[in-house]
């Protein structure tokens, strides 16, 4: 059966879909030795697939989450060669070629989905599954109850309003917020716009998976339940 060839990429392990269509972009992708574009489709089952001239090959599909530190990168490679998450030793006991779903950027931690599964990855971050994620923000001065009404009903980024979102206020001044849109730092422009700094930024969940205890820089495999209930 043909499909797009993106999909065949990020179904096989190798990227995730976004990165299969960079790839493609980049006149990186052949079938049959053959370049191909965007849009283009191949049979897996007859079909040879290469990307800079390596064939492809499905992997057994696997599911982690890490606790990402603060000041470590979510990117497989930075050309200023700072420590990325694939520089953490327990990221690199994972033999599996997985990439993270998702992103945050250096300054936040917390919890980062890890797999070779690219359908997966797709149906968790992609915004018409609205997939909740909750984070824990300390910033100065203290959340004033009005601008977390404003928060909670929306506000304008860059000519969008943000989604509706939950604020609940925790200990001195920190309090977790719930969205499912995804926009690059898309927490620290809303802070910013009401005029807060923010101190800490930490992802606590994704949809029904939950950082926990673990503790900074480790890796948990997922357990299939939780796979299933995000799928």
């Amino acid at each position: 059966m043909e499909e797009r060839i993106q999909k065949i990429i990020s179904a096989s392990g190798y990227c995730s879909r976004r990165k299969a269509e960079d790839l493609i972009k980049q006149g990186k992708v052949s079938v049959n030795n053959k370049a191909v574009s965007i849009g283009d489709k191949a049979d897996a089952q007859k079909d040879t697939i290469k990307i800079d001239n390596k064939t492809i090959k499905s992997e057994k599909k696997r599911y982690f989450i890490l606790n990402k530190p603060k000041g470590v990168l979510v990117t497989m490679d930075d050309p200023d060669k700072r420590n990325t998450i694939y520089d953490l030793p327990s990221v690199r006991e994972i033999k599996e070629r997985i990439f993270p779903v998702g992103r945050l950027d250096a300054m936040s931690e917390g919890l980062i989905i890890l797999t070779n599964d690219g359908e997966y990855a797709n149906k968790i971050m992609h915004p018409r599954y609205s997939t909740n994620k909750t984070y824990m923000v300390r910033c100065e001065p203290k959340l004033k109850g009005f601008d977390k009404t404003r928060l909670e009903k929306g506000i304008n980024i860059e000519g969008k309003k943000t989604a509706i979102t939950k604020v609940t206020y925790k200990e001195n001044n920190e309090f977790t917020i719930t969205l499912h849109e995804g926009r690059n730092r898309i927490i620290r422009k809303m802070m910013e716009k009401l005029k807060y700094k923010i101190y800490m930024l930490k992802r606590l969940s994704i949809g029904n998976i939950n950082i926990d205890n673990l503790k900074e820089g480790e890796v948990r495999e997922l357990d299939p339940n939780e796979i299933l209930k995000n799928n």
